[in-house]
């Protein structure tokens, strides 16, 4: 398990504040931010390769901070991979078991299970120069496998591959993580990405941790604007709430449970996934819904690879996704439900 306790670091101008955050054993955790927001160097402290003003960093309840990078037993997978060029790619595999001069048929052994579980056979005696990005990133984090780490600390590991090799590369990451054991740590910027491999994530902004949890809860309840935004919250709106309702623009929306009682200005948001949507003319009530419905005029129709994207008009622009199933084309008349449970609510105070 990684602890890290009231972590202060200061690099030039940019500094991580007050940083608190664990990561259980055998977990695939993702630092998610957008560029700048201080992952990276967050990971470089854990790896050691800066010492912090103040706080603490421990590992399975050991204070790693007064060692060395080689001693915490962390291995670290560079954005660029950081391959040697003139080591084919079983010597770059096997560079770390050599620095600890494990006997030469050890290193065999493992060199040869590490081939084999990354699907690399044929690459094998292939230089860095010839290998594309995908098998790069393949043999850099075999070699970081090959000396059996507790800790995996993955920075972009998938930004240089497109996108199909990504989502592939992704969930063998995903598959070698589960069959390792080991604890990883992923940093990107990307929600999908992250989508397709966290058991949770911390939200990054500014050299600090914003909010900690799985995907499903902080895209449901994200602690400020800045998360709704980044976890793909397309629609949010500011509000003025008078302990039941919150009223943007022309509407008045009854507030979900966790909102009643709040007063004042806020934001108010819902995901395009929960906003429902029928023909003109149809009940909403015939789907259960009975508030925060109205009439709109469809603005725009948008195909996504998982589905469609309608944005309506209903005093605010709504962006609503509608799967494969899409009944309604630009300037249709559609009802629109904005079911209160489903909203998110965010208070300025």
């Amino acid at each position: 398990m990684i602890e890290i306790r009231n972590l202060f670091g200061t690099l030039g101008e940019f500094r991580l504040e007050n940083i608190n955050l664990t990561v259980k054993d055998g977990e695939y955790f993702v630092l998610l931010g957008p560029t700048g927001a201080g992952k990276t160097v967050l990971i470089e402290y854990i790896v050691g390769m800066y010492r912090q003003e103040r706080g603490g960093i421990l590992l399975d309840g050991e204070d790693i901070t007064p060692l060395f990078p080689e001693e915490r037993n962390i291995a670290y997978v560079p954005q660029d991979y950081a391959l040697f060029p003139n080591l084919n790619v079983e010597r770059n595999i096997a560079y770390g078991l050599e620095a600890r001069r494990l006997p030469a048929a050890e290193i065999a052994a493992i060199v040869d299970r590490i081939v084999d579980q990354l699907r690399i056979g044929g690459i094998r005696k292939r230089l860095p120069q010839f290998l594309s990005g995908g098998e790069k990133q393949r043999v850099a984090l075999g070699r970081a496998l090959a000396i059996r780490p507790t800790v995996v600390l993955l920075d972009e590991p998938l930004s240089a591959l497109d996108e199909n090799l990504r989502t592939n590369t992704a969930r063998e990451l995903r598959r070698l993580q589960r069959e390792t054991g080991a604890t990883f740590m992923h940093v990107c910027h990307n929600f999908e990405e992250a989508a397709d491999v966290a058991d949770r994530i911390a939200i990054m902004e500014s050299g600090r941790v914003v909010q900690t949890g799985t995907i499903a809860e902080i895209a449901a309840n994200p602690r400020d604007e800045f998360t709704a935004r980044f976890m793909k919250t397309r629609n949010l709106y500011e509000g003025v709430a008078d302990g039941m309702h919150v009223v943007v623009g022309g509407l008045k929306l009854k507030l979900p449970g966790r909102g009643v009682g709040l007063g004042g200005k806020l934001v108010v948001g819902i995901r395009p996934e929960n906003v429902k949507l029928w023909p003109a003319g149809a009940s909403a009530a015939g789907g259960g819904e009975t508030e925060n419905c109205y009439t709109g005029v469809v603005r725009q129709v948008t195909w996504r690879p998982h589905g469609t994207e309608v944005t309506v008009d209903i005093g605010v622009p709504l962006v609503a996704f509608c799967g494969r199933d899409v009944f309604c084309t630009c300037g249709d008349t559609v009802a629109v439900c904005l079911p209160a449970e489903s909203l998110i609510v965010i208070s300025r105070g």
